[in-house]
């Protein structure tokens, strides 16, 4: 063998080498980072009469912030208590009930249907409610929370977090306003 088919050859594994590492980089960058997004009392209060407790601008932009541009999977209660579907997102509704219509939006009968709907989306978000954040918790890798300081009389709450399981990656305290009356956290989390 000459010095020259030596070096071809080694170029050539090397070529077959990088190709392979290109193409499980480029498998893992595009593996969806299912999500879970919510705000949630200090004891994990959600809603109450289908409705938000609190009104909280900065959560509400990071809210849009994060979810614009993604599918976002939420009940059939969440989706009623919009005014429409959400703009630049993907809205699917998950319902037991059967002939449910959702203007602007995509009803499945399944995480199972839900979950391929959204295999294409790098960041798909589960936004509620108590019922369907407890479906997906086991299912999804992030949670995004935002954690408001005091307990709230609701009718629907947040699942607990297994911290056995998740771990807090970044988190982010906001004092109260004059305008917002409640301390309150943006807080990442991630499956261990």
């Amino acid at each position: 063998m000459t010095t020259e088919s030596i070096k071809a050859k080694n170029n050539g594994l090397l070529y077959a080498m990088e190709d392979e590492i290109s193409s499980h980089l480029n498998q893992e960058t595009t593996k969806s980072i299912l999500t879970l997004i919510a705000a949630a009392g200090k004891n994990n209060a959600l809603g109450k009469d289908n409705d938000l407790i609190w009104h909280i601008s900065n959560d509400l932009k990071r809210f849009k912030r994060l979810t614009s541009g993604h599918a976002i999977i939420m009940g059939r209660k969440t989706f009623e208590s919009m005014p429409k579907a959400l703009p630049n997102r993907t809205n699917i509704v998950l319902t037991n009930k059967k002939g449910f219509k959702a203007e602007g939006g995509i009803v499945v009968h399944s995480i199972e249907a839900a979950l391929d709907l959204v295999k294409e989306d790098t960041q798909p978000f589960i936004i509620g409610g108590g019922e369907i954040y407890r479906l997906f918790m086991d299912l999804c890798d992030r949670i995004e929370l935002t954690r408001v300081h005091h307990d709230f009389e609701a009718d629907v709450y947040f699942p607990e977090i297994d911290l056995s399981q998740w771990k807090e990656v970044a988190c982010e305290d906001v004092p109260a306003t004059d305008d917002q009356p409640y301390n309150y956290s943006f807080i990442t989390y991630e499956k261990q």
